[in-house]
């Protein structure tokens, strides 16, 4: 399979590509996920989230965000004593901070899918790059949603965290032209939530 050219030879990462990355998701708990995790990457590289990513699911109760935003100093003292994880105080309160203003978000738009896919009006921003190195760290749309995440009260949300994010959830596709996922991921369509 031709792919973007990032996911070296790891079939995890490889998967990843070819599954998930840029495939639109409007499950409440999957988003959830996806913001905690690259909230979690941001200096690291994607690969090691991934290896840790079954260990957070976990650690996460799955990532429900209502039961996340239930955390307590206990929870956290179990998160950064367990070295499966990436043991990140600042990160690892984020996370449950986080939690907290996604819950607010589901409350005041039925769920943050409505939310996120209503910066791009429920259609994916579809791109067409022909190599890696044009696709930018971040982007306007990226900006607006960092902002509007930031004002919400979430935390480790800067345009180049909320533009990965974007990419992993579909909201935006960049997978170059000449990857076998392209033609499957960038035909039109309107999310109906």
């Amino acid at each position: 399979m031709a792919d973007c050219g990032w996911t070296t030879n790891d079939s995890l990462y490889q998967a990843y590509h070819d599954d998930e990355w840029g495939v639109p998701v409007t499950n409440d708990n999957q988003l959830f996920e996806m913001l905690v995790l690259e909230s979690m990457q941001a200096g690291l590289s994607w690969l090691i989230v991934l290896k840790k990513r079954k260990e957070f699911r976990r650690a996460f109760c799955d990532f429900i965000p209502e039961r996340v935003a239930q955390f307590n100093n206990n929870d956290m003292e179990r998160l950064l004593s367990n070295p499966l994880l990436i043991r990140n105080r600042l990160k690892m309160q984020a996370a449950i901070t986080n939690a907290k203003a996604f819950v607010r978000v589901q409350a005041e738009w039925g769920s943050f899918a409505k939310y996120l896919w209503s910066f791009v009006h429920y259609s994916p921003e579809i791109h067409q790059y022909v190599s890696w190195d044009q696709i930018p760290a971040y982007s306007s749309l990226s900006e607006i949603l960092s902002r509007d995440l930031k004002r919400r009260g979430f935390q480790f949300v800067g345009p180049t965290v909320c533009y990965s994010y974007c990419q992993a959830v579909g909201v935006v596709m960049d997978h170059i032209v000449s990857c076998d996922r392209y033609s499957v991921l960038s035909q039109p369509k309107t999310l109906h939530l």
